[in-house]
């Protein structure tokens, strides 16, 4: 099969794109004049410039291709042009999937994100029947990943073959920006996590979340989410399994969320108005700490075989990457 990988630069997109080649499809790749491409020195793949934001560049892209993956996003948690979120997020995957149903592409698999997975009101894990509450989709790269998926569950509906994936939070090698999550393990091995929020998350690695996107590709049912996720853990745990691999004290001060709302309110005013920098504290970060961010994984392990590579070993593969290539 020939594909086109969107986003396949990034982090996710990198890791998907080896897979794919693994797998010993014939592979392009979509990428921006501006991206740094050295996650995809060595591979064996057709390169294609374009833009999500360009449709003639979209079509050009997808000539010939009988599968697409769709990985590219504007993944942050702060922009100074917020409607950026909505331009890439949003009307891009429109676009994408228009030229996609265009070209005659056979099957598509979209990355959502776990932000567009609800939590149930309970304290109990998400899972694909739910949907987040208005208060959930805080900021706007969730919102337009949540509108973006509302459009493709309706383009589900009327005919496209695609499947969604959610990755929850992914850890691992090339994670070059870093991501938020992997801001977190950098920030540690530095020494600057002095505190800690006590909030949840489910970590994953990142490998197998590239493999879950190939199974969607090979096995998932059209027009259903898979959450693609592995363990669940508090920060606290996370930064006790760090320490373990890094030999950094984990922070023993447990700060209330509410203490941190005014210092990232502040810190987001500065970004915006004077350094025009990403904040330190990332307000939307901080009010995604206040849930307990845990997941079912049943659906992806049952229905596409989802790996569940230890987290300790995901951790340690991140530890690695981020020292062999001076992050730290």
């Amino acid at each position: 099969m020939k594909v086109l990988i969107t986003g396949s630069s990034g982090f996710i997109g990198a890791a998907v794109t080896r897979a794919v080649v693994a797998k010993g499809d014939e592979v392009k790749v979509l990428v921006r004049p501006t991206s740094n491409r050295n996650n995809l020195d060595g591979l064996p793949v057709e390169t294609v410039e374009g833009d999500l934001q360009d449709p003639s560049s979209l079509k050009k892209a997808l000539a010939g291709c009988q599968g697409l993956y769709h990985v590219a996003a504007h993944y942050a948690l702060w922009d100074q042009d917020p409607s950026t979120f909505y331009n890439v997020n949003v009307e891009g995957t429109k676009h994408l999937f228009q030229a996609a149903e265009e070209a005659g592409v056979e099957r598509i698999v979209y990355t959502s994100t776990i932000g567009a997975i609800g939590l149930p009101g309970d304290g109990g894990l998400g899972s694909e029947e739910f949907f987040p509450s208005e208060s959930q989709l805080s900021g706007d790269y969730k919102r337009s990943k949540f509108l973006a998926e509302q459009e493709v569950l309706k383009m589900a509906k009327q005919g496209l073959p695609v499947v969604i994936v959610n990755p929850t939070a992914p850890v691992g090698e090339r994670d070059v920006k870093p991501t938020p999550t992997g801001k977190i393990i950098v920030d540690f091995m530095k020494g600057r996590m002095f505190a800690y929020i006590e909030t949840g998350m489910n970590l994953i690695d990142v490998d197998d979340v590239a493999m879950g996107h190939v199974q969607a590709m090979k096995r998932g049912r059209i027009g259903e989410r898979y959450i693609l996720g592995n363990q669940n853990l508090m920060l606290r745990e996370i930064c006790q399994m760090l320490s373990q691999l890094t030999g950094v004290p984990a922070p023993r001060v447990r700060l209330p969320w509410k203490w941190i709302v005014p210092l990232a309110h502040v810190n987001t005013w500065i970004a915006n108005y004077v350094t025009h920098k990403t904040p330190r504290i990332p307000l939307e970060g901080v009010r995604m700490a206040k849930y307990r961010m845990h997941y079912d994984c049943t659906k992806a392990r049952n229905e596409l075989d989802l790996p569940q590579t230890s987290v300790e070993t995901a951790l340690k593969k991140a530890v690695q990457w981020f020292r062999q290539f001076g992050y730290v």
